[in-house]
């Protein structure tokens, strides 16, 4: 009698050899990056040279007065909107590993499934930090003064960070679900506007109209910008931090499950 063929046995993964893979597909997507040292010189020392001389060099005096003062109140909002705009571009980058079959080629070895998802996850949120110390590093040698400590400055660029975290789930449900990268590029973008435009990051709410106030008042890039405003220059924090906490706790259990199941339908 023929013995029957039997499938291959799949191992159940620990969580630290889960871990491990995930770090080291993280790494891989920072190696993009040493192999495109332009990429690495655009984004963390041209980008914030030239977000910081079109906006606080441009506009600051015709906003506030003069440039120091703008620079003051601006830079920590540049610093979210960057990283707004770094996360976002975590669908795309997602979307185009899924469509040149990278995916496909890591699921027939033997690592954790969930580990290219989340390898994306990690090299977005080491790149994004990356950008955010850059930004504070070029806005320091321009004037911008820290009057709080180490430890809150810390705390605020923290906060970001895990802020971005809840961001970027949503941003690869995005890239996910669409079915080309133009449409993930057209729904980033249609995000992206009105998070930062429609916020307190570069003027405050109290200059804008009264309908558009109320939705800048309560956007969760307004008080994620508040909240490092005050972890940084010592003004009021008030319940910005908490807001900033609690909207990256309701998008990480709402948006990590949903991408979750479309990588799992997707690959």
């Amino acid at each position: 009698m023929t013995a029957l063929a039997h499938p291959p046995v799949k191992h159940r993964l620990g969580p630290v050899t889960t871990a491990r893979h995930c770090l080291t597909l993280g790494g891989r997507n920072l190696r993009h990056l040493k192999a495109n040292p332009g990429e690495i010189i655009g984004f963390a020392v041209v980008q914030p040279l030239m977000v910081i001389a079109l906006l606080v060099y441009v506009f600051g005096g015709a906003i506030a007065g003069d440039t120091a003062t703008y620079l003051q109140y601006a830079l920590p909002g540049l610093i979210v909107q960057s990283s707004v705009t770094s996360v976002l571009a975590t669908g795309t980058g997602l979307h185009q590993d899924i469509s040149n079959g990278l995916f496909d080629r890591l699921r027939s070895l033997p690592i954790a499934r969930i580990a290219p998802l989340m390898g994306h996850l990690i090299g977005t949120m080491v790149r994004v930090s990356a950008g955010l110390l850059m930004l504070l590093a070029v806005g320091a040698a321009q004037g911008f003064e820290v009057h709080t400590g180490v430890w809150a400055t810390l705390a605020g660029l923290l906060l970001i960070t895990l802020f971005s975290a809840g961001l970027a789930w949503l941003s690869m449900l995005v890239g996910l679900a669409a079915k080309s990268a133009t449409t993930v590029h057209m729904l980033t973008g249609m995000l992206a506007i009105p998070l930062t435009f429609c916020s307190n990051v570069f003027v405050k709410t109290s200059t804008m109209p009264g309908w558009l106030q109320t939705w800048a008042d309560i956007n969760p890039i307004s008080q994620e910008a508040t909240a490092l405003r005050s972890l940084l220059t010592g003004g009021p924090i008030g319940d910005s931090v908490w807001w900033t906490v609690g909207w990256t706790v309701v998008m990480t259990a709402v948006f990590a499950p949903l991408s979750i199941q479309a990588y799992r339908r997707r690959v």
